[in-house]
Parts: structure tokens; sequence; C-alpha cells
């Protein structure tokens, strides 16, 4: 793998940290390379949410970039914040739960892909899981780091958790699992 950018980015609460911080321990699991840098708005009084990660097989140099190659936006102000880091080369993701005129769109993307992951979360899950489908949905659409090592990863984050409700395991992979199969068909489809 080369260097592969993701920006992503939602509101305070979304769970969208969380999202990176696992998918960094799990390349990190795999012996990858990975940088996670939050970007912290005002997210506790309603503000916007980034987190930027990048993933290589080689020495990362730049905490910074420009452009990513995915861009996925859990919010209509998501996407207002992330527009400028979609280029020619861009997976523009954004869920479909909010309506968005093309103008509202980034101008340049390879692909715009709307997922139906709060949708998902609400009626086939829990409104809880819907950061861990998108947090599939980036395995499915990039394979920056593995599923198993995804989960594996999930384990250690939440192991808590799990250890007090035995379901939340089984509601959190199979929201793992609906995430990455929605991604994968995304990118064979160029739309769900």
């Amino acid at each position: 793998m080369s260097l592969f950018r993701i920006a992503l980015a939602g509101e305070g609460g979304q769970g969208v940290q969380s999202i990176a911080e696992i998918l960094a321990e799990a390349a990190y699991n795999e012996n990858k390379q990975a940088i996670y840098i939050p970007n912290f708005g005002l997210e506790q009084r309603g503000g916007v949410s980034i987190a930027f990660l990048q993933f290589s097989e080689r020495r990362i140099g730049a905490p910074k970039f420009q452009k990513a190659d995915i861009v996925i936006a859990l919010s209509s102000r998501a996407v207002e914040r992330t527009l400028t880091y979609s280029g020619e080369e861009t997976l523009y993701v954004y869920d479909s739960s909010f309506k968005l005129g093309p103008e509202e769109l980034p101008e340049q993307a390879k692909q715009i892909i709307d997922l139906p992951a709060i949708e998902t979360a609400n009626n086939k899950l829990h409104p809880r899981v819907f950061n861990i489908i998108i947090m599939g949905a980036v395995i499915g659409l990039s394979n920056v780091v593995s599923f198993e090592a995804a989960k594996e990863a999930l384990e250690h984050k939440l192991a808590y958790k799990f250890e007090k409700d035995p379901k939340l395991r089984e509601l959190n992979y199979k929201a793992l699992e609906i995430g990455k199969e929605m991604g994968e068909k995304a990118l064979k489809e160029g739309v769900v």
C-alpha cells in the first residue's frame, strides 16, 4: 500500500475520533505506519470534529495533507468543512440521511457516494453503532486495514463495555460487517 489519506468529519458525539483511533490501532497491529491527527472544533458546543488519518507500509513524512483519498462527512456541516480536501482522485462519502444538492457537494471527486449509515443503524441495528458502520465502510472502500485487525482493535477499545454487556460485541461486529459490505458495494456499483 502506498500512502493513503482519509479525512473523517462529523458533529461532536458522532464518534469520528473513536473511529480514527480504532483504525490507527488496527494499522499498528498489522505493522503498518499510521498517523492520526484530531481536529477539534467547538464540537462540545455543536461544532464539527475532523480526524485526519494517513496509512502506509513505509514511514509517513508529514502529518498534514491537502487532498484526501477518502473524505467521509457525517453531517451537512461536515460536508461544508471537508470540501477543500476533495480532489480528482477522492472518494467523497456522505450519509444519505441528509439530502444535498449538487451545488453543496465537491466540484472535484473521483466518485461521490451516499451511504445510508444512520438509517441502517436506526432501522436494523441500534443508533449508537452508526459510527461503527462508517468504520466498516472505510475498510470496504480502502482496505487500509483488514477486517480482522479492525475487529481486534474494536475489541480492545470497547472491551470494558463488551464485558458489561456481551450482546454489544455481536452488535458492533455486525455493524462493522454491514459497513464493510456497503463500502465494497459502493465501489463495485459506483453508488449504494
